[in-house]
């Protein structure tokens, strides 16, 4: 039988204490999962202004975290998750108490390598404090990447081992040579086998060559950040630690996501329910004022407005969307090229085009439930987890074959009837519109569109089989 370990797991945003993207997701699921297992896991975080938003007691428990080189202390909340997984939070006025997590206004804020190095060190402090000495700490992303590194040289966590966890290697925390005093690090650690990248201190780099173990969000985007299209500059670093380097696709939280038990929607449905998602459908229609026929698909995206995201595809391909019988609706914020179109849009085709600039995840539940085809072009996907809700919502899901969209979609094939979605293989617009256009064709098809409707529906993208994957993953580490 596997052994019952005790786990820390490191995340900037823990959802619903605080969220910007599916790194709250995933660091508010996995830890219910793995206390399901029978293991000791805790949850740390910086406590910002945002946590008290998520109706949840948190005591002060009385903890100076005094870290050298910052002249301000920090305190220590404990409040609870799921299945009363304790998370603990990190309170420090001037690094945390701030409108947003990471930036205002497009920009990050210029003292974010303050903030985080502070997170790492006061997390280990924290740890000792509380007197809980893990067998693992579960890294996850840049924000963490330092934790490895300050690891080697505390004899205190002498037999803890680390997983760093890639969620966007996009996002790396660079930051000027200047600003390694900052950290506390040495000089000496200034070089390319070290956390030296292109002349910058890298947290990114630091966690990919100091952690014992390294993860990824899906299968495929851990193969696709070893080449140079994907690996930001970081490829040469995964490929050598490829024989530690895991692939684990995120899975969803089906208390929060699930449209027959789901409060935010105005009706609930399931796959033997169909007929109630109509009403969801007639919701939309009304709260955005649309005009559209009974036979008018609704596609949507719930999305940050970034290259990435493969917003470019959908302004290609705005004449064709604008001439065939379909309506768009668009929930997100991001980089105000791409909000300018879509409000530009959204007020030339107000009876078709939606937009709702801004982070709103009840109206993302609502949108969901009342569309009939979610749009994921994104250029690169480490993993996505809005395709997976889509499946549940029986909203079908058109995406590039790529990183988790590629993990989680199954191409449909009207002859077989199975599939659960569509695929198209590269970022470009005659790729995107004939898959657009294939699905369109299944929609017009009233018993076909509904088998894979329901195909979606039964697909089982719990968090259970993943947080097994990770608990394996866990028992590894410590074995090497």
């Amino acid at each position: 039988m596997s052994r019952k370990l005790k786990i820390l797991l490191v995340s900037a945003e823990v959802h619903p204490f605080a969220k910007t993207g599916g790194l709250a997701d995933v660091s508010g699921a996995l830890p219910p999962a793995l206390k399901r297992l029978g293991h000791d896991i805790r949850v740390i975080m910086p406590k910002y202004s945002c946590p008290a938003k998520a109706g949840k007691e948190m005591r002060n428990i009385k903890v100076d975290l005094d870290i050298p080189g910052f002249s301000q202390k920090g305190a220590l909340f404990q409040s609870e998750l799921d299945d009363n997984v304790p998370i603990y939070l990190i309170e420090q006025a001037e690094h945390y108490n701030r409108k947003h997590i990471y930036g205002e206004s497009g920009a990050d804020y210029p003292d974010n390598v303050e903030r985080f190095s502070y997170f790492c060190q006061a997390v280990l402090k924290a740890a000792k404090t509380i007197n809980f000495k893990p067998d693992i700490i579960h890294c996850n992303d840049w924000h963490t990447g330092l934790i490895p590194l300050y690891l080697k040289t505390d004899s205190w966590f002498a037999q803890t081992k680390t997983l760093f966890s890639i969620h966007n290697l996009g996002y790396q925390g660079n930051f000027p040579r200047s600003s390694l005093v900052t950290t506390g690090l040495d000089e000496s650690l200034f070089h390319e086998e070290g956390i030296e990248f292109y002349g910058q201190v890298s947290f990114m780099k630091a966690g990919l060559m100091f952690s014992d173990t390294l993860a990824t969000v899906s299968p495929a985007y851990s193969q696709e950040i070893q080449t140079p299209e994907l690996g930001f500059g970081m490829e040469g670093i995964l490929q050598k630690r490829s024989d530690h380097l895991y692939g684990i696709l995120n899975g969803v939280d089906y208390s929060i996501w699930n449209p027959e038990t789901d409060p935010l929607i105005p009706a609930n449905f399931g796959s033997k329910s169909l007929s109630q998602k109509m009403r969801c459908r007639d919701d939309l229609i009304r709260m955005f004022s649309l005009r559209l026929n009974k036979k008018t698909p609704i596609l949507c995206m719930i999305t940050r407005l970034s290259e990435q995201k493969g917003i470019d595809l959908i302004m290609e391909a705005q004449d064709a969307l604008n001439k065939w019988d379909v309506s768009l609706l668009i929930l997100g914020t991001g980089e105000a090229q791409y909000e300018t179109f879509f409000r530009k849009w959204s007020k030339e085709r107000s009876d078709r085009i939606a937009t709702a600039l801004k982070f709103d995840e009840s109206l993302g539940h609502r949108i969901l439930a009342g569309s009939d085809m979610l749009l994921m072009p994104s250029r690169y996907e480490p993993c996505g987890l809005t395709q997976m809700y889509a499946l549940k919502y029986g909203t079908v899901p058109i995406v590039h074959n790529i990183g988790g969209l590629k993990n989680s979609i199954q191409e449909f094939s009207n002859k077989t009837g199975k599939g659960n979605g569509f695929k198209f293989k590269s970022p470009n617009k005659n790729y995107f519109i004939n898959s657009l256009q294939k699905a369109l064709s299944c929609f017009n098809q009233t018993k076909t569109w509904e088998k894979l409707m329901r195909n979606g529906m039964a697909k089982d993208n719990s968090w259970e089989y993943s947080a097994k994957q990770y608990s394996r993953l866990y028992q590894k580490t410590l074995r090497s």
